[in-house]
């Protein structure tokens, strides 16, 4: 987790953004006890919470292990063309292109890469993720940097994410967001019916990536108001 400030404030509203520190959870382990045992205790009225998409990904068992995949002539050609960042791995590891490729279906991958690669041409971003659909911006893993043994794994995204996240909040009232953080930006992937505030303000207040999704065990942070000062 990046040393960051505990409170943010958005719209001259303060939140402060507290961590919640589990164990490493195993692959198919269910949350539900962590919810009741380290998160629910820790609830006051008007919370919510946010949970690191990785977390529910291994609790569902959405995880390919590195030697299942081995990358065809299109997943290593096109990451000669995907950006490259300094912090993270992005896509630009053949086998987690050959898992979007799986997941997207070849065709409409190749599709996207030709129309993309055009598009990118005249000044025009992001046509590639638009037509490859699928989620596949979601996908994450092989990176090097993360926490053994899920630096092996790629990882698909939570299966449904705003359904476990209304299933949170009609089991514990706690108003759940799930959401895909990175060095490189912060998407909300699923949202329960009573978060108070939208999507792109829970999107703001989360946008520096406070979850420790490494060593530091904090994939689930509890947003409040904050009211002094």
């Amino acid at each position: 987790m990046n040393k960051l400030k505990p409170i943010i404030e958005i719209n001259n509203q303060k939140y402060e953004r507290i961590p919640v520190k589990t164990h490493m959870i195993h692959i198919k382990e269910s949350i539900e006890p962590i919810i009741e045992e380290l998160v629910k205790p820790k609830i006051e009225k008007g919370d919510w919470i946010a949970i690191s998409e990785k977390f529910i990904t291994i609790s569902e068992g959405r995880i390919i292990h590195e030697s299942a995949v081995k990358p065809g002539w299109l997943a290593k050609f096109i990451v000669k063309g995907v950006k490259k960042y300094p912090d993270d791995i992005g896509y630009s590891h053949p086998r987690k292109m050959q898992v979007a490729i799986w997941q997207a279906g070849f065709c409409r991958m190749l599709a996207a890469t030709i129309i993309g690669g055009l598009t990118k041409l005249i000044g025009r971003h992001g046509d590639f993720y638009r037509i490859a659909g699928n989620r596949i911006s979601e996908i994450d893993g092989f990176n090097p940097a993360a926490m053994p043994p899920f630096n092996e794994f790629a990882m698909l995204g939570p299966a449904d994410p705003a359904k476990t996240c209304q299933q949170i909040e009609d089991k514990y009232n706690i108003p759940t967001i799930i959401i895909d953080g990175n060095n490189i930006n912060t998407e909300v992937l699923g949202m329960s019916k009573n978060i108070p505030v939208t999507k792109e303000q829970a999107r703001e207040i989360l946008l520096d990536n406070p979850m420790g999704q490494n060593d530091e065990l904090t994939p689930i942070i509890i947003i409040r108001k904050n009211n002094n000062g």
